[in-house]
């Protein structure tokens, strides 16, 4: 429709009658009064949970608000349609909902906090403080505006958060890890295989003929799909970029420098410090070591009479927060280089902590991040002249002005491009396309006509387009890609008859004859990897390989996929360990915190469940819809 309005927009007469089409449908706004519209939808509610009702407009400023989380977080805007696809708009439901679920509960059960503790709490507050590590008010200001809170809205949105953290800690806090579970995830996690194997290629299997005019035919037919021609369209592409609009050599060194300054921690290296734990029974014990490390018995000497791993010994070189025992942590930064703690009650039993060389944080000079700082600063000024000349642009679009007049007022570029949906053009290259997934997305969910919106970039910016043509998909016939049919034939013939043999020699080992009896009637040598993780691929074995070498018992043989469908390995399983579980290692205390993480996560989801079943809830799928609409925000 609005194509039509734009080409009609063009003449003098077509613009009469857009003029006074607008003129009723404004008429009829105010006739039927817009300001109910709106606030009737404010009135309609999306879900409710107990007494509690979720409003429309409710649910959809707090959508928005995580949308513009996420544009900032990834640097551009997030359409509604990408934000939708990604499933923000349940998310963001249920989070409310289950904020509804306990809220309900913390009222039932009569709990409470201090005005103190909120203060507290805010002060103590990482993302709150600046370099110094004292509280940043500034630093406080700038995130609860971002956030869109006033002082006051943050604190009781903060008192509620306390609050349902309480609830949910008593719910999902202190879960006790089952040993079996541990045990499970442990040799899932730290099982290694040691394997011997053969590589099979496509030199085992000798000359292949060329097929006959039936073998090819019956290929093609069979594949027909693979040789279509693609559909291509024919569109008119203009982009709009920071770096069309940044000025860098605007921004004054001044300004540089008040940045570097408020943000002098991004410009550095945290401080790392070598540090070694020993981990004792008993507090009585680490004191009686303390006690010898005091009357010149070294760190080392006592962790070699203790018989300690040197894995669970060292922690490595590392900062403050890789630390997961919070008084290990302090114990660790509060000593000078080779320094050796008093005894520490940890998390995990009483602690000495010995530290060795210290790497004290470093951070770059201005002179250094200049260039950089200027470069971030013209881009996040950028946004708002990015936003005029959209604004501009849209205007000029909303009077029915071709793409291609409007790109030569605004000083951009207007390309005719023709491209399929895999981005290439007619001659197989690439065609050059910013954001080229999110606008070729765009592209073939249009049409000839069609007014489309334009298609937000990564880097902050928009591509408008027009389509032009539609050159549609069609099934080539066999003589158009003869050429293509024979090869791919061929590598399919060549990957068959490397599987067979493959399959034929994990048959004789596995009846009794040795891998390097095999590898000899091959002309190969018979190669092996050690320590293979479940976790991917590995050196030389595909992620499909090491799947298949954990599903082959020991001692047995497999065929698993080489680096192509071309070759083969013929995997012999030699062995499989899995380390012992130690208690006091860092990993075992790392794995037991993720699973009681997980727990407990589930068990507050049970939780929530189970609330909203007993005190009643539902969603209204309709007002959800209208609340948020379509489109980009």
């Amino acid at each position: 429709m609005m194509a039509g309005m734009r080409k009609a927009g063009q003449s003098w007469l077509g613009r009469i009658v857009v003029a006074v089409l607008f003129g009723f449908l404004i008429l009829s706004f105010g006739i039927w009064g817009i300001g109910d519209m709106i606030r009737n939808m404010g009135h309609t509610n999306v879900a409710y949970v107990g007494s509690t009702e979720i409003s429309a407009l409710s649910y959809r400023d707090a959508y928005q608000n995580e949308l513009q989380q996420l544009s900032r977080r990834f640097r551009r805007a997030i359409s509604n349609d990408e934000a939708r696809a990604a499933g923000l708009d349940r998310q963001v439901l249920s989070k409310m909902m289950t904020e509804a679920a306990l809220d309900d509960r913390v009222k039932a059960y009569g709990l409470a906090i201090s005005d103190a503790t909120i203060a507290k709490s805010i002060f103590a507050d990482p993302n709150f403080k600046g370099a110094n590590g004292q509280f940043d008010r500034n630093l406080f200001n700038e995130a609860i505006r971002n956030q869109g809170f006033n002082e006051q809205g943050f604190v009781r949105a903060q008192r509620n958060v306390y609050l349902r953290q309480q609830l949910a800690d008593t719910v999902g806090g202190g879960v006790t890890v089952p040993g079996v579970l541990r045990e499970a995830v442990h040799r899932y996690q730290s099982e290694t295989r040691a394997i011997s194997y053969v590589t099979i290629g496509a030199d085992k299997v000798g000359d292949i003929p060329a097929p006959d005019q039936a073998a090819l035919q019956s290929f093609y037919d069979q594949q027909k799909a693979a040789f279509r021609a693609p559909e291509y369209r024919k569109v008119t592409v203009m982009t709009l970029s920071p770096a069309d609009v940044a000025k860098p050599d605007q921004v004054s060194d001044a300004e540089a420098q008040a940045f570097y300054d408020r943000n002098k921690a991004r410009f550095g290296q945290p401080e790392k410090r070598a540090v070694q734990q020993m981990v004792f029974p008993s507090m009585e014990e680490a004191k009686a070591a303390s006690d010898r490390i005091k009357a010149g018995t070294s760190f080392q000497a006592i962790a070699e009479e203790r018989k300690i791993p040197a894995q669970d010994l060292d922690l490595g070189l590392v900062t403050r927060e890789a630390i997961i025992d919070p008084k290990v942590a302090e114990a660790a930064f509060s000593l000078a280089a080779n320094g050796t703690s008093e005894p520490v009650e940890g998390r995990f039993g009483a602690v000495i902590v010995h530290v060795g060389e210290v790497q004290p944080e470093q951070v770059k000079p201005f002179t250094e991040v200049a260039g950089e700082i200027k470069s971030e600063i013209a881009r996040s000024k950028s946004r708002d002249d990015i936003q005029d000349v959209h604004d501009k642009i849209e205007d000029q679009r909303a009077s029915a002005k071709p793409l291609a007049d409007i790109a030569k007022d605004v000083k951009l570029q207007a390309r005719q491009v023709e491209v399929d949906r895999a981005g290439r053009g007619k001659d197989g290259k690439p065609v050059e396309l910013a954001d080229r997934d999110a606008v070729l997305k765009a592209v073939f969910a249009s049409d000839v006509g069609v007014d489309n919106e334009a298609v937000s970039t990564r880097d902050g910016g928009y591509v408008w387009f027009e389509i032009n043509g539609i050159e549609a998909s069609r099934e080539r016939k066999l003589d158009e890609v003869k050429p293509e049919v024979e090869a791919a034939w061929k590598a399919d013939e060549i990957a068959n008859r490397v599987a067979a043999k493959a399959s034929e020699a994990v048959k004789k080992i596995n009846d009794g004859a040795t891998l390097e009896s095999v590898a000899g009637e091959l002309g190969e040598q018979v190669q092996s990897a050690k320590d293979i993780k479940r976790q991917g691929a590995a050196g030389p074995l595909s992620a499909a390989a090491v799947a298949q070498v954990f599903s082959t018992h020991v001692g047995k043989s497999a065929s698993a996929l080489g680096s192509s469908a071309q070759q083969r390995l013929v995997v012999r399983v030699d062995s499989a360990e899995v380390p012992p579980l130690i208690p006091t290692q860092q990993s075992v205390a790392q794995l037991d915190e993720q699973i009681r993480l997980a727990l407990g996560d589930d068990m507050l989801n049970i939780y929530v469940q189970q609330v909203q079943k007993q005190i009643g809830s539902g969603v209204n799928e309709a007002a959800m819809r209208q609340a948020l609409g379509g489109g980009q925000f």
